[in-house]
């Protein structure tokens, strides 16, 4: 074999070498195993009308390409996750002074007003992970809420107690808490209280919160909420469980609800941040 025959061969190696490590590299893209179709996404920027900048389905399916979304809530293609980021901005909803890059369910595509109650059951599955998260001047971790069930008044609720709008408490919020998973719900401050004084938001008050053992950190996990006529059950990793069946979620009953799930960023501390995947996500009903 010549000196140039050599050469040629051993170019010819070096490219089929390459073009296998191209394919190793292709096969490394994973994507995360979440159906956007029934999901809106509210992110932590305004948009022309200074209100929080919200993607709908069937937009919301293509958020990838979405150059508002981007910085917000994007691909982790080598881990097969969805990022939702989020810091303090001026894009704040309703009775908030937080901000958020957070999914809003939609049982019907497009619209909020098709929501589900306690009686119908409910389930929500997510694998989740805390990619980043900044600290407070104290050392310690901000903290996040990831999942939530949002209440609802019916339109004949909310015109019967003469509200403006629709909005009733969140029964549950899930939080990342300094590594540990925190759960808050909401008590009747009058246990006896009976419609419509239920369907005001000042009737309702915190309960004092729950701490799971397990400590997450920053790997992965798994929670599950399973929700039916009088009970909710929260699930973390398959092998912890948090049951709520009392006078409160039965008198919870009343509202429509939806679930949430993201990054709802609760520090309005200058500079600070947090990124949080998920890599699964799913309801049924």
């Amino acid at each position: 074999m010549s000196q140039v025959q050599q050469i040629e061969k051993e170019h010819t190696e070096v490219k089929k070498e390459r073009k296998k490590k191209k394919k190793k590299r292709k096969k490394k893209v994973k994507l995360p195993k979440i159906d956007l179709n029934h999901w809106k996404v509210t992110l932590p920027v305004t948009n022309d009308k200074g209100k929080p900048y919200e993607i709908e389905p069937p937009e919301i399916l293509n958020f990838a390409s979405n150059e508002v979304a981007q910085p917000y809530m994007y691909i982790d293609s080598i881990k097969g996750a969805i990022v939702f980021h989020a810091m303090p901005t001026d894009s704040k909803t309703r009775n908030t002074k937080y901000t958020r890059s957070e999914l809003r369910e939609q049982m019907e595509p497009g619209n909020n007003n098709k929501n589900w109650t306690f009686k119908d059951g409910a389930y929500m599955k997510g694998k989740i992970e805390m990619d980043e998260v900044t600290r407070d001047d104290n050392g310690k971790y901000h903290r996040v809420i990831i999942m939530q069930i949002h209440g609802r008044l019916t339109n004949e609720q909310r015109d019967l107690i003469n509200e403006d709008d629709n909005n009733a408490p969140p029964i549950l919020k899930i939080y990342w808490d300094k590594g540990k998973i925190r759960v808050k719900t909401k008590v009747l401050k009058n246990p006896n209280a009976v419609e419509p004084e239920i369907f005001h938001e000042s009737a309702w008050g915190d309960d004092e919160g729950f701490n799971f053992e397990q400590e997450v950190g920053f790997r992965k996990f798994t929670l599950e909420v399973k929700v039916s006529e009088g009970k909710m059950v929260i699930v973390l990793n398959g092998n912890e469980y948090k049951v709520y069946e009392n006078i409160h979620i039965k008198k919870w009953g009343v509202f429509e609800n939806y679930f949430k799930a993201g990054n709802y960023f609760q520090t309005r501390d200058k500079g600070a941040y947090a990124k949080v995947r998920f890599y699964e996500l799913e309801v049924s009903h």
